[in-house]
């Protein structure tokens, strides 16, 4: 199956839909005579650039409702979580601007203080 992502004059993506993926050029032609709008063709198995099954990926990311569409970089962008956050070029994922520690410890981002905080849990 093809996916594409239907986006808006902002490319701001407003839903994803699924056609046949024997023709993907027909799938948006199709798409579009039928709904309207601007499609884009988006990979299920893209994901940080990669593509989960050792093909080729395609526009860094796969694209879900609020999504942005960057033409310049050809990809899709998640909403950003935090301000502080900023974009990994190579992925094109936003991350926190400080790495989170590598250890066997869950952790949660403190926006306020810019750093990270263990999540620590209740054993009953």
């Amino acid at each position: 199956m093809a996916h594409f992502a239907e986006i808006d004059e902002n490319g701001i993506v407003l839903r994803v839909l699924v056609t046949d993926n024997n023709a993907p050029n027909e799938g948006k032609d199709w798409l579009e005579s039928r709904f309207g709008g601007t499609w884009i063709q988006t990979s299920y198995n893209t994901f940080a650039g990669q593509h989960t099954q050792g093909g080729t990926p395609l526009r860094k990311n796969f694209a879900g409702v609020g999504f942005t569409y960057d033409p310049d970089r050809d990809a899709f962008i998640p909403p950003k979580k935090f301000d502080s956050y900023v974009l990994n070029e190579e992925t094109c994922l936003w991350e926190a601007p400080v790495p989170m520690p590598d250890d066997e410890k869950n952790y949660k981002w403190d926006e306020e203080n810019l750093t990270w905080v263990e999540v620590i849990r209740e054993t009953e």
